[in-house]
């Protein structure tokens, strides 16, 4: 009897987290700020995917995501954190030099 009451309780328990990180990353997206940078030297399919696994690794950046055919990333990050220099600087430290795209 006790496992059928323990079950429900411990799915609604399993969501929590994620609700709880939902909600957080909701409350942090008012402040936080995409841009698009400009990016050299993407030959290869897996040039895309070193790119974003650099920015990724920027404090504050949310988002990340790099497109090879038009030779950009997009990323979204808190201002209070990071800035468009770290992003550039992650991004030449990887191979793949960088600067904000204008529009």
């Amino acid at each position: 009897m006790k496992r059928i009451l323990f079950a429900p309780l411990l799915i609604i328990l399993s969501f929590a987290p994620w609700w709880s990180m939902a909600q957080a990353s909701d409350s942090t997206s008012a402040h936080s700020r995409t841009v698009t940078l400009a990016v050299e030297n993407m030959t290869c399919g897996v040039c895309p995917v070193t790119v974003r696994k650099a920015l990724q690794r920027v404090p504050g950046v949310t988002k990340a995501s790099a497109d090879m055919d038009s030779h950009s990333a997009t990323v979204t990050f808190d201002p209070s954190k990071t800035t468009v220099e770290a992003l550039t600087r992650a991004t030449t430290d990887a191979g793949y030099p960088s600067h904000l795209k204008k529009r």
